[in-house]
């Protein structure tokens, strides 16, 4: 997919995807070795869009599987369409039982979920599975099968391998720590907040239309609100939003009247508003 580290840089850049040289570096190796990437870090860094942007570069199918609380077998691998056989069951009543069977256990009645549709056919696909750390343990044992081997066992109709491997991504919160098992499996990646440089070009990037001199306000204030004890501090995409609200306004530069209006828009709870508006002075960013 990628002939080198620069390649990855430039080529993520034409879908919109600033990486770090960091970023382009795991992704580089992740193709070349042919391992899953486990990507960790706050909400709202780019970690799923990391994904979509390389399934863009390549060309690729985007496979996603939204990992939460409770996740099953059904929903991340298959089921089978209950409702559909049943009506086959009803419209061959002369048969017999293994004649019913061998039909209604046949690709036809299979509903393929978001793992076995990631390994199943032989056109490019990029399999994200996000927000892996909100899926119960027993989910990881899944996914060791898949990410080891890339092939399912549907118990019914034998083992399905992947003639043309994915390109994996998972994505974490660290809400939950994951297994060893999983870890070993995947190159690992930490984005965090990119330094003042970085992020004030992913917002050019973004909102063009936004002053460069006012960017780098915005960028320096969300800055020092991280630099806060807050419950939520900003990330990269409200500084975007916040940039985009801006505009908006018709604003041209970050005053305190500005920042105290529109502060809703980077944070999320009313008490880091409230410590926000009283801490912080634009006059030191």
């Amino acid at each position: 997919m990628f002939t080198s580290v620069d390649d990855v840089t430039a080529r993520l850049a034409e879908t919109g995807y600033l990486a770090s040289p960091s970023v382009a570096t795991t992704v580089f190796l992740a193709d070349r070795l042919g391992k899953p990437l486990l990507v960790e870090g706050p909400a709202g860094v780019g970690k799923t869009e990391l994904a979509k942007a390389v399934a863009a570069v390549a060309d690729a199918r985007l496979v996603r599987l939204q990992c939460y609380e409770g996740v099953d077998e059904s929903r991340a691998l298959y089921e089978w369409n209950h409702a559909k056989q049943l009506l086959r069951i009803s419209a061959g009543r002369d048969e017999t039982w293994d004649e019913a069977r061998t039909d209604i256990f046949s690709e036809e009645f299979l509903l393929p979920r978001p793992l076995l549709t990631a390994i199943r056919g032989d056109d490019p696909k990029v399999l994200l599975i996000d927000e892996t750390d909100k899926a119960d343990v027993e989910v990881e044992g899944l996914l060791l099968e898949v990410l080891s081997d890339f092939q399912v066992t549907v118990p019914e109709l034998g083992t399905v391998t992947a003639t043309r491997r994915p390109f994996v991504v998972l994505t974490s919160n660290a809400s939950r720590e994951l297994s060893e098992a999983l870890r070993r499996r995947c190159l690992f990646l930490h984005i965090g907040f990119p330094d003042e440089e970085l992020e004030r070009r992913i917002v050019r990037l973004k909102v063009p239309e936004l002053d460069e001199a006012l960017a780098t306000s915005v960028v320096r204030v969300a800055g020092a609100l991280r630099e806060m004890d807050l419950r939520k501090v900003p990330s990269v995409a409200e500084t975007i939003d916040w940039a985009r609200t801006l505009l908006a306004l018709g604003a041209d530069t970050l005053d305190e009247t500005v920042v105290r209006a529109t502060l809703g828009v980077v944070l999320k709870h009313q008490d880091d508003v409230l410590k926000a508006a009283a801490k912080l002075d634009l006059d030191a960013v």
